[in-house]
Order: structure tokens, then C-alpha cells, then sequence
């Protein structure tokens, strides 16, 4: 039996591929070929048509790395094609990796009309259903020579990522542009063949079903004249009819369809290649929808409409007529799929706002669901934020990517730090580029974890990544797929719709609670660091101008720069997307990620400058603005601080010799500081803290004064730069594997170290250098401050490997608290499971903090890093919790050179911390005070009581109405009270939804409850 099954299936696969497959098109003539290669970056589609072309042979070589090159193709239809369906057929080059990765076109018509996309899984182009004998052809190709930069050479150097560096010889050689016979019988057949051979091996090796589908395949193939396959493909398929005709079980799992081509806003391309792509996906999508007339297709991303809009206007009508026509689907709400693990809080609330805002003005209507199929993990701040933001649904796919365990749930309600849920979906076919072949939907059935009481899962059907989305054999099998016995019931359906379906019939799903972990890929925490510094950067910048801009509004009567704040953020959140931000893409894409960020942060303080000295008003006192709600100060607000530097005096600098130091001489008073040599190395000490700092430049002890403990662990200095190894299997940027632990070097080593007093602080400056690289590390203690901040210029040139910074702590840590957005999450520090070892590298924000139970903690702020390990030793009855951090990687692809350069990188040990002061220090740290000459003190706009009530922004409500728009949370994870305080004339509060939507009951009034880590958005209505 099993060897008449195999020669039935051999027979059917070769006689598919070499006979009736290239039957499709039964005749075929070249066409014309004209070629102009363009010397620069890509133009305008009117433009290209209007070039002067010179004669082009087919077989001739064309297209350096990310050059375009216009073709204009011309031809007759033969006299013998009278009625035929003709198409054109176009191979520039292809092979056989992925759509998206290689070489591709968009077509025109003469007139500038785009036609659809060329790719290598699509390769055909339109021409007519009913050819006239003699008419002319002629259509214009946009080619892209986008270089393959994976499936060549998984993970092998390469210096094509950048236009700077790239070879300028040409890539591909153009195989065929030729006009030919379309043969629609041909083309079903090789359908009703490729999906019944594809069933029936994943039916029961000797079951009935399978054996009458191999029957009908040899029937089949009987009947079929291979000399004759466009004559004979009907009685072929006239033998395939009855089993093609058998309908489903009424038990079969049943599949939601969606077109879909997963478009990376960047990442083997640079941005302006994606702005292509998404036109020639569009086009082909466009096109499919006209002829087919149950398939739809989603598409995500608010900024790629825009980008279609701007750059491509003619395919963004069709588009529109599309969405108009309910058959292109807006999806997820979002300005770009970003990822969700590094963004703050505010970013990922503009995510939402600037996406969902776009839809409604573009297209009248709004995402129900959020869709994020290919983000690297998932905070646990996640599920409040979508609902807050009036979204119903989640859905992504990327957890089946796990290293170690398989996630228990596909359909399940996914819970937030805040208790908040969300219903959530992963489709058990584990890709978001399905084809529906055989083995995907057979897949979608028996991974289905909740078979026994739901009966349906969704499938994201198309080429993605690069692009290309859906062809027409994917509509095909579909069809085949609709009640199909034996096999899942496939139909095209609107996510909302399958939601709405899957929560009816799961009416007490399973709970997941907690950040989705992603057990990969997590290395993006820490690769390319510059651009993830200004990110941070950037998100804090134009938060402040917003700040002081609505400021400035409400107590000048100032203009209120909304189209400015506007393209800051949409830049922002562009580099947000979950291959930018995570450091996954190629050089050029990085390179244009800091250029850009940078500019966004000087635009952003150019605006801050304006307010802040409308504000200030003309005068020479110093003002000291504080843009945001902790700490000392007028908070939100500015005072004189006559006291300070301007910032541009030189800093008074008292040089000492470590060797010269007198000891201290007893406690400092309140205020005071010292900083002397003591048996053990350089003491620093203010009121709250005492610091040793050892000759290698390590902390060897950090004493809390008020409660007498010393932080670090007898003989386990902090402090400590440690450099790993770091050669994961695969996916160099993204992942860092757990065997990177085995071999590290602990860089002790010291070129100089001085001791100084600058601007009242203590300064213990330290050099060090390794391999191609040098640290120098200034530690400073303030008076008054528990922070020991450690500045860390790094000019780093290393290979494949990981620096860390270590810091063991003498607490007994059974958990770490990591900042993520709007709160923390809970982390604990033991490995009794799978599920906890598989965390060896995971995230924060701001800051981390490891505390005893309801005890003296240690926290670690930063500037710029997210990334982070912890372990945990136990030596007799002393336990220590180490955490270190992650401060540069070095992978060699996609781009060879990451974080090659210099970096800045400031992180602060603060000594007997708890959530509170982590909290603050950790704001403190990335949201400095400013100073501004001037005449006026300037009173808050805002302000909060309540003890963990941190004020998030302070902008001027979308809709430009003038109100006031204040977003406040509970930062410790625990109920508190409050108020807030408006500090102008207003005529109320309340409650609205984190995108600034009416609620149907609103709280209103500035006294605040609120629940642990609640976020909370007020708008403030002007009198």
C-alpha cells in the first residue's frame, strides 16, 4: 500500500512541474525591451515614463545594489491569439528565495496608471481576457536591484546593507520579458492537483479519504495527455471533480482567512525601498480584490497609507476605493507595528492615537484590535493600554518562535500589570505568511490548543516581510478549501468578524498573566545602541516641547505648534518599528535612524527653547524648569536658581592626587561631602551614603547611613565591565543564546585613575583599555544625592562580543522590579522552572531595583539601556543578588559594523532604594532640570498629591479645542488618592480614553483613586 501511495505521488509532483505547470502559458513570444539606469535615488513615476530609453536585450545583466532601472516593454499581439486571455510574463532575474529579498518591479500603463507588482511569485501581468489580433502592447517597469542580503548566506558579513558601501556591479541578468497564452483550465488543474496531493498526506495512511483522493489522482492522470495538457486538462479535471466536491466533516476546524503581506517598515532595505514596496504590494492587492470577489486583504500600519498618499497618490485611490468598498481593511490601529518592549508609556499611547486618528480622517473608521505579528515580545503594560485606547481584540504570532516552551494557549485572555484584559489570538499555523498548503492548514487543526471548545483560528495569508502579499494561487486553493473533506474550512474573513465569532463561542477562556516573552531574539534589547539612546532621547525631547508648548499656550495665549509636535512624533514612532528600535536592520537604515533622531531632538528643543523663554521673559536671573512631577523644585514648572552655573562657565575643578588625600574626618553634616583616601581606596561620602572606590576603579562597599548596610557583598566588588563571547547560532543582532555565560573577562585593568572635586560634587575619574577599545568612567556623588552616577565613554571596536556591567548587591532579592511603561513588572530571581530560565535576559525601562521583602533595595538607573540579567548565590547563610547590565553588543549582521563607535552611557547605583525613589531617580536621570535666563517664575499648569502618582504629559488635546489634556499613573503597584491640581481658569475634568475619545461615564473632578499602576487620562476643559 504504502509503495503505491508513493509512485501515485511521484507520478503527480513531476508530472505537475514539468508538464502542467509550464502549460499554464501554452505560447509565447518576447516582447520589446527598452532600459534607462538611473545614476541615484529613485523618482517620481512621471518622471521614469517620460525618460529616453535605450535598446535592452533579454539575457543582459542590469541593476547594481539599490539601483533602479526603468524599463519600457512593447509587443503585437500575434494574429492566432484571437480571444485568448493574454498575459505578460516577466522574470527579471528571479529564483527561488522569497518574495521581498531580491529584485523587484511595479508595472505602469502608458498613461502612469500602476498596473501591479513584479516578484518571483508573481510574474505575470495583465494584458487582456479577449485579445484582438495585432493591437499593441506597452507598459512601463519600475526595477529595483534590492541586493539578497539572508537567504543566500544566512547571517554572513556583508557590506551590500548600505548604498556607501555596496558593490556597483550588476546583480541580475533579465531571463525573459515575453507576452503568452494564458490557459485558465491549465492553471485549475494544476490547482485542484497541488491541493489534493497536499491533503492527502496529512490524512491517515491507509483511511478511506485518502485512498479515494490518490484514486482520483491516478484517474486523473490517466486522461491527461501530456502532449496535449491544454486539450485534455477538463477530462483531467473532470476526475478530480468528486473529491474535490466531498465537503468538509462538520466537526472541521474552521480557518478565518485574511490576505496579508507583513511589509518590515525597514530592515534589509532602507526606508525609502519601503515606501515602494508598499505601493507594489498595494497594486497587486488592488488588483486581486478586482478580480476576485470574496478574498480581503489587511494591511497594518497608518504610516505606510501616509507614505502611499504622498508618494504614490495614484495607487492610494485605489486603495481608498478599496477600503471604501469594505474589501482592504485598515488594521491595528497603530502608526507602525512597533515593537512594544522599549517604548514608553506616551510612545505607545501615540502609536495608538496617531493610527487610529489617521484611519478615522482618511477613511472613517477605526481599528477594533491591535495587530502585531512580528514584535519581539510583549509588555505586560500592553493590555490596559489597548483597552484604555478603546481597542477589543490583540492578536500576534511571534510567541511560537519560543527557543524552550510552548505557549498553552491560542485564543485566551491575555492580563496586564494593572489586572486589565484583553482577548487575545495566536494562529496555531505559527506564520503570519501562510500559503494555505496542505501541511499550514492541517497544522492550523492539530496545534489548535483550545480543540476542545472552540473550533476556529486565524491565517495571514501571503508573502511577507518584503512584501508581495497574496497571488492568485492562494485565492485558488482557498476556494478548494472552503468544505473540503478532510481538511480545515478555509474562508476569507474580516479579523473583526472572527473575533467577534471567537469570543461567542469561548465564553470562559483561559487567562495568561503577566509580559508575553518572547524566548528569542534577545539581543534587540541591546544592539545598535545609538540609535536606541536617541530614541530615548527623543521620546523625552518632545514630550518637554509638548510641555512647555501647551505652557506656553495657556499663560502667553501662545501659538501651539500642533502640525510641528505632529511630524515629531510620527518620526519617532516610525522608529519605533520592531526592526529599527531593536537594532535589527541593515547599517543604512541605522545610519539614517541616528541622523534623523538627532534632528528630531534639536527640533524638539527648538521648540522648548521658544516656550521656556517666552516663558521666562527677559531678564538675567537663572530659571531652573523642571519638566516633570518628582523630586524637589517647582515641578512642571520653573524658579529662580540664582545659585547655579549657566552652563556655559568652565566647571571649578580641584585636581587630587589619590595619594595626597587626607582621611575624613567623621560624618559629613547635612549637605556636606567628602572625599578622601581610606585604607581601602577612595572614599566618597555624603549624608546618606559612603562609597569606596577600589585602586582597579571597582565599588567595593556602598554603606546607606540611615540603616547602616553596606550594598555590595564582602569581596564581590561592583562596578565590575565584563566582556562575553558573543557568537550566537543564528540571527547575530537579535539573539543572544545562553552559552555566551561560559567565557567572560572581567576587565579590571586601569590605564590612570584620579580623584577630583568638580562643581561641589566628588569625581573619581578611571580609564581603562582592552582589546580595540577604552572606557572612561566618571563616578560622582553629589551632597545630598543616594546616587552614585557612573558616566561611561566608551569608544568601542570589538567583534562578536557582549559587554555587561555587573554589580552583585548584598540583598536578598526574591524577585527585581524592571520599569516598563506606566509601572513595573515583577521578575523573580530563582530558575524552578523552564519558563524562568529561559528569562536569562530580559527588560526594563529606567531602572531595576532588587529589595528585600519590604526592605533595603538597591536600584540601577539609566539613560540608555534596556536590557539586563540577574542571578542569584548563596554562600553559608549570605545571599547575593547580582545584576548586570547590558551596554553593548557587537554582531557582524546585517550590519558588520554594530555599535562600532563611541557611546555615552550613564547609569546610576542608588543606595537604599525602594520603588518610590527608583521611580524618581530613574526620571531624575533622563529628564534633567534645564536652566534659562529670564525675569519670571512660572507657576505649574498642573500638579498631583498622592504618594506614587507620577504626571505622564501635559499636552493640548488633539482636536485642537484648547483643553488640556494631563495623563497621570500609579507608579508602585499599589492603591493610593489623590488630587490634581489646575493652576488656570477651567470650566472642568474628566475622564477621557487614552486617545483622547469621550467616555459614556466619564469620573470627573481632580480628585484621583487609583488602582495599582492605572493610567489615567484627564482633560482639563478651558474656561
Amino acid at each position: 500500500m504504502h509503495e503505491e501511495t508513493s509512485l501515485t505521488v511521484g507520478r503527480v509532483k513531476r508530472v505537475l512541474a514539468e508538464r502542467v505547470r509550464p502549460a499554464i502559458h501554452s505560447a509565447r513570444v518576447p516582447l520589446q525591451i527598452a532600459a534607462n539606469v538611473l545614476p541615484g535615488e529613485p523618482i517620481a513615476p512621471a518622471e521614469g515614463l517620460a525618460l529616453e530609453y535605450q535598446p535592452f536585450e533579454a539575457g543582459s545583466m542590469w541593476g547594481p545594489a539599490w539601483g533602479t532601472t526603468w524599463f519600457r516593454v512593447r509587443g503585437e499581439v500575434p494574429a492566432d491569439w484571437a480571444g485568448k486571455k493574454v498575459e505578460a510574463l516577466i522574470d527579471l532575474g528571479f529564483d527561488q528565495n522569497m518574495t521581498g529579498f531580491q529584485c523587484e518591479a511595479l508595472a505602469y500603463r502608458p498613461d502612469g496608471t500602476p498596473l501591479k507588482s513584479i516578484n518571483p511569485r508573481n510574474q505575470w501581468l495583465p494584458v487582456t481576457d479577449a485579445a484582438e489580433p495585432g493591437s499593441a502592447v506597452e507598459f512601463y517597469l519600475e526595477g529595483a536591484s534590492n541586493p539578497v542580503l539572508l537567504d543566500y548566506h544566512p547571517f554572513l558579513p556583508t557590506q551590500e546593507g548600505d548604498i556607501r558601501t555596496s558593490s556597483p556591479e550588476p546583480l541580475y541578468r533579465v531571463r525573459h520579458m515575453d507576452l503568452a497564452v494564458f490557459e485558465p483550465e491549465v492553471f485549475e488543474l494544476a490547482l485542484d492537483l497541488e491541493v489534493l496531493v497536499e491533503l492527502q498526506a496529512e490524512l491517515p495512511e491507509t483511511g478511506p479519504r485518502r485512498m479515494r483522493i490518490l484514486q482520483a489522482l491516478d484517474d486523473a492522470l490517466d486522461v491527461l495527455d501530456l502532449q496535449r495538457i491544454t486539450e485534455t486538462a477538463p477530462d483531467a479535471r473532470a476526475k478530480l471533480a468528486d473529491v474535490l466536491a466531498a465537503p468538509a466533516d462538520a466537526s472541521a476546524h474552521r480557518i478565518a482567512a485574511i490576505g496579508h503581506a507583513h511589509i518590515d517598515s525597514a530592515w534589509l532595505w532602507p526606508v525609502r525601498e519601503t515606501i515602494r514596496k508598499v505601493a507594489r504590494t498595494t497594486s497587486s492587492m488592488t488588483a486581486l480584490i478586482d478580480e476576485q470577489p470574496d478574498f480581503l486583504y489587511g494591511m497594518s500600519s497608518a504610516q505606510q497609507y501616509a507614505w502611499l498618499k504622498e508618494h504614490r497618490p495614484e495607487v492610494y485611490a485605489r486603495v481608498r476605493d478599496a477600503v471604501a468598498a469594505g474589501r482592504f481593511l485598515p488594521l491595528g490601529g497603530m502608526w507602525v507595528e512597533s515593537d512594544t518592549v522599549m517604548p514608553t508609556g506616551e510612545s505607545l499611547v501615540r502609536q495608538f492615537s496617531h493610527g487610529q486618528h489617521f484611519f478615522e480622517r482618511e477613511f472613517g473608521i477605526r481599528s477594533k484590535g491591535v495587530w502585531l505579528p512580528d514584535s519581539f515580545g510583549y509588555s505586560p503594560a500592553l493590555p490596559q493600554l489597548m483597552r484604555r485606547a478603546g481597542f477589543e481584540w490583540f492578536f500576534t504570532q511571534k510567541i511560537s518562535w519560543n527557543q524552550r516552551n510552548r505557549f498553552p494557549h491560542h485564543s485566551f485572555l491575555w492580563e496586564g500589570i494593572d489586572g486589565s484584559r484583553i482577548f487575545t489570538h495566536f494562529p496555531p499555523m505559527d506564520t503570519y505568511t501562510s500559503q494555505l498548503s496542505g501541511s499550514e492548514v492541517a497544522k492550523a487543526s492539530r496545534q489548535f490548543q483550545e480543540n476542545r471548545v472552540a473550533t476556529m483560528s486565524i491565517a495571514p495569508v501571503g508573502w511577507g516581510d518584503g512584501g508581495g502579499g497574496t497571488t492568485r494561487e492562494m485565492t485558488g486553493r482557498a476556494a478548494r478549501l472552503s468544505s473540503l473533506e478532510g481538511s480545515a474550512q478555509v474562508e476569507w474573513k474580516h479579523p473583526d468578524v472572527f473575533f467577534d465569532d471567537a469570543r461567542a463561542e469561548l465564553t470562559d477562556p483561559a487567562v495568561w498573566v503577566g509580559e508575553l516573552y518572547l524566548e528569542l531574539h534577545r539581543g534587540t534589547l541591546t544592539s545598535q545602541h545609538a540609535t536606541k539612546a536617541l530614541h530615548r532621547r527623543a521620546e523625552q525631547a518632545v514630550l518637554e516641547a509638548e510641555l512647555w508648548a501647551t505652557t506656553a499656550a495657556v499663560r502667553l495665549g501662545a501659538e501651539y505648534p500642533y502640525e510641528e509636535l505632529d511630524r515629531l512624533w510620527e518620526t519617532v514612532l516610525l522608529h519605533e518599528f520592531h526592526d529599527i528600535l531593536p537594532g535589527t536592520s541593515i547599517a543604512w537604515v541605522h545610519r539614517e535612524a541616528v541622523a534623523v533622531l538627532t534632528q528630531v531632538v534639536a527640533d524638539a528643543r527648538t521648540l522648548t527653547d521658544a516656550a521656556t523663554r517666552a516663558l521666562a521673559g527677559e531678564g538675567e536671573r537663572m530659571l531652573r524648569f523642571t519638566p516633570t512631577s518628582v523630586g524637589g523644585g517647582r515641578a512642571l514648572g520653573a524658579e529662580f536658581a540664582d545659585d547655579a552655573s549657566t552652563g556655559s562657565a568652565p566647571q571649578k575643578a580641584e585636581s587630587l592626587e589619590v595619594g595626597s588625600l587626607s582621611p575624613s574626618k567623621g560624618r559629613p553634616e547635612t549637605g556636606s561631602l567628602s572625599l578622601s583616601k581610606g585604607p581601602d581606596g577612595i572614599q566618597l561620602e555624603n549624608d546618606l551614603v559612603a562609597v569606596t572606590v577600589s585602586p582597579e576603579g571597582l565599588i567595593t562597599s556602598a554603606i546607606d547611613r540611615a540603616s547602616g548596610r553596606d550594598a555590595i557583598p564582602a569581596g564581590r566588588p561592583a562596578n565590575l565591565f565584563q566582556l562575553h563571547q558573543d557568537f550566537p547560532n543564528k540571527w547575530d543582532a537579535w539573539d543572544i543564546d545562553r552559552y555566551y555565560r561560559n567565557r567572560v573577562e572581567d576587565l579590571t585593568g586601569v590605564v590612570s585613575l584620579k580623584a577630583s572635586v568638580i562643581d561641589g560634587a566628588a569625581v573619581v575619574t578611571v580609564k581603562r583599555a582592552f582589546s580595540a577599545s577604552e572606557i572612561t568612567q566618571t563616578i560622582t556623588l553629589r551632597p545630598g544625592s543616594r546616587t552614585v552616577l557612573l558616566q561611561n565613554d566608551i569608544d568601542w571596536h570589538e567583534t562578536e562580543k557582549l559587554l555587561k556591567l555587573a554589580f552583585p548587591l548584598d540583598v536578598f532579592a526574591r524577585e527585581t522590579l524592571a520599569e516598563t511603561q506606566f509601572g513595573f513588572q515583577r521578575r523573580v530571581t530563582h530558575v524552578n522552572t523552564s519558563w524562568e530560565a529561559a528569562k536569562f535576559e530580559t527588560s526594563m525601562h529606567r531602572f531595576v531595583l532588587a529589595q528585600e521583602d519590604n526592605g533595603f533595595g538597591v536600584a540601577l538607573v539609566n539613560d540608555s539601556i534596556y536590557g539586563y540579567d540577574t542571578s542569584r548565590d548563596v554562600d553559608g547563610d549570605d545571599v547575593t543578588t547580582t545584576i548586570r547590565l547590558s551596554l553593548l553588543r557587537a554582531p557582524r549582521f546585517p550590519d558588520p559594523e554594530t555599535d562600532h563607535g563611541h557611546h555615552v552611557i550613564a547609569v546610576g547605583l542608588v543606595i537604599g532604594a525602594d520603588a518610590d525613589i527608583a521611580t524618581a531617580e530613574g526620571i531624575r536621570l533622563n529628564a534633567p532640570s534645564q536652566l534659562v535666563r529670564g525675569a519670571n517664575e512660572v507657576e505649574p499648569l498642573v500638579s498631583v498629591t498622592g504618594r506614587g502618582i507620577v504626571i505622564s504629559s501635559v499636552k493640548l488635546a488633539d482636536d485642537r479645542s484648547g483643553d488640556v489634556i494631563v495623563r497621570v499613573y500609579e507608579s508602585l503597584g499599589r492603591r493610593t488618592t489623590g488630587s490634581l491640581s489646575v493652576g488656570f481658569e477651567h470650566t472642568g475634568i474628566r475622564e477621557v480614553s487614552l486617545i483622547e475619545d469621550e467616555l459614556d461615564s466619564p469620573r470627573t473632578g481632580g480628585e484621583l483613586s487609583l488602582h495599582p499602576f492605572e493610567v489615567r487620562t484627564l482633560r482639563v476643559a478651558r474656561g
